[in-house]
């Protein structure tokens, strides 16, 4: 208020006085709309978008101090480390029904500064659905102006009213605020800015201002969406973090359902070159591609597996850290943990051999149906092929190599069988095997 008070008794004996002399450059001064100004302003906007998690809104934000209520438990958010306790409690009720309330009234912040009181549930609402949000609400976040600043202000005329220094984002605004259409204004040049990462730019005119601006305003990410787990961090490291270790499933969501214990066995292995191999138990494992990229200011995972067509789609991720990796589209999520221990289970000629040679092996389809009750012995690379009864109803002999099973010799029960079979699976209990679109699955039997 001192500021305002100040400025408005520095331009009102201005507007006594006459007009001072001095006149500059007209290519130097801005008019009311002019691009650069608008920018300046989106620059030095109040930014809401760090308190989404509880107002769902990025053209403001809510004073400190006030309290939420989350599933019956009170929390009192006094400063930015309430919103880490806040979130780390909504990551804990992650995949359970949960509520969130805020207890009114509560004073929220505009992005001009504005100071507005909320009463209730629906007066927020309301406010919030006037934000236009994935990055283009007004505030450019990624840059900044290193105070202090000298403005100037001219009449239609160009001949100076006014100068003031600001020190602040808050004054800058709202002396912004206060201009009227016709004034004019000039910054007191070389004026330096500074990025996120500290690093600084010098703008020496308007239009090298405009440009710098542009440039920051499409270069950052400004996470200005409303999920409040879409932690930031870059295409960069996502990719970097994909590639250090494997990564188990842990929490799997298909239309809302839990189905975790059916992938619990899942592990997904990114190469550098874009290849993914998902592993499965026994020994299964599938390849495929994957890719990262931004749309909508989101960073999207593409998985594309042609033989599995579950885990295809354009994931978007929204948290990696503590290990894991957080991704969701639509009704479906995934959570994946790093595990640099994980060792695949591999499906090669020595273990397929080993295991196969113990006992008989019941044949069926994946269904567990067959058109005979047929057990298979293997031992000592022969295939001794039995029915219900115990007899020997066909015979031949089986080689395998790496993971291919070749069988050859069968001309009578199982004459079809004859050929080359990838081997999907070998537990030791349990082998699944697959010619073009046949699967045939063998089931272990020692009695």
């Amino acid at each position: 208020m001192a500021f305002l008070l100040a400025l408005l008794m520095a331009l009102t004996s201005c507007q006594d006085e006459e007009p001072l002399e001095e006149t500059i450059d007209k290519e130097q001064t801005l008019s009311f709309d002019s691009v650069p100004l608008e920018l300046m302003k989106e620059m030095v906007s109040n930014d809401g978008s760090y308190d989404n998690i509880v107002d769902g809104a990025s053209c403001f934000d809510i004073q400190f101090p006030y309290t939420v209520v989350v599933n019956d438990v009170t929390l009192t958010i006094e400063a930015m480390e309430g919103l880490q306790v806040l979130e780390e409690t909504l990551d804990g009720l992650e995949g359970l029904n949960s509520t969130m309330d805020i207890v009114f009234p509560i004073t929220i912040t505009m992005a001009d500064y504005t100071e507005v009181t909320i009463n209730g549930k629906e007066d927020l609402q309301k406010t919030a659905s006037q934000c236009v949000e994935g990055g283009l609400d007004a505030d450019i976040e990624c840059i900044d102006l290193v105070y202090p600043a000298t403005v100037f202000t001219y009449n239609p005329n160009f001949q100076q009213t006014a100068s003031v220094t600001v020190a602040y984002d808050v004054e800058l605004r709202r002396f912004f605020a206060g201009l009227e259409d016709a004034d004019l204004i000039s910054f007191d040049f070389p004026i330096t800015l500074k990025y996120t990462d500290s690093t600084e730019v010098v703008a020496n005119t308007n239009a090298e201002l405009a440009t710098i601006l542009n440039q920051a305003k499409e270069a950052c990410d400004e996470d200005d969406d409303n999920d409040h787990n879409d932690d930031d961090f870059t295409k960069e490291q996502l990719d970097n973090v994909l590639v250090q270790c494997p990564w188990n499933f842990v929490q799997v969501q298909q239309k809302s359902i839990d189905q975790s214990e059916q992938y619990s066995n899942y592990t997904f292995s990114f190469e550098e070159e874009g290849k993914v191999i998902a592993y499965g138990s026994n020994g299964y494992n599938i390849e495929g591609d994957w890719s990262t990229s931004v749309v909508d200011y989101r960073i999207v995972l593409k998985l594309d597996f042609e033989e599995n067509m579950v885990f295809n789609n354009t994931w978007k991720v929204y948290e990696i850290k503590e290990g894991k990796i957080k991704m969701f589209v639509d009704d479906d999520s995934m959570v994946l943990e790093k595990n640099c221990e994980y060792q695949p289970e591999v499906c090669n000629a020595e273990i397929i051999q080993n295991r196969l040679s113990v006992c008989t092996w019941k044949i069926t389809d994946e269904k567990g149906e067959f058109f005979e009750d047929l057990n298979i012995d293997f031992a000592e690379q022969r295939m001794l092929v039995y029915d219900a009864n115990g007899k020997v109803v066909d015979e031949g002999t089986w080689v395998v190599e790496e993971n291919i099973l070749t069988f050859s010799g069968l001309g009578q029960a199982l004459d079809n069988y004859s050929g080359d079979w990838q081997v999907l699976e070998c537990g030791d209990e349990y082998m699944k095997i697959k010619r073009k679109e046949q699967v045939v699955v063998l089931s272990k039997i020692c009695n």
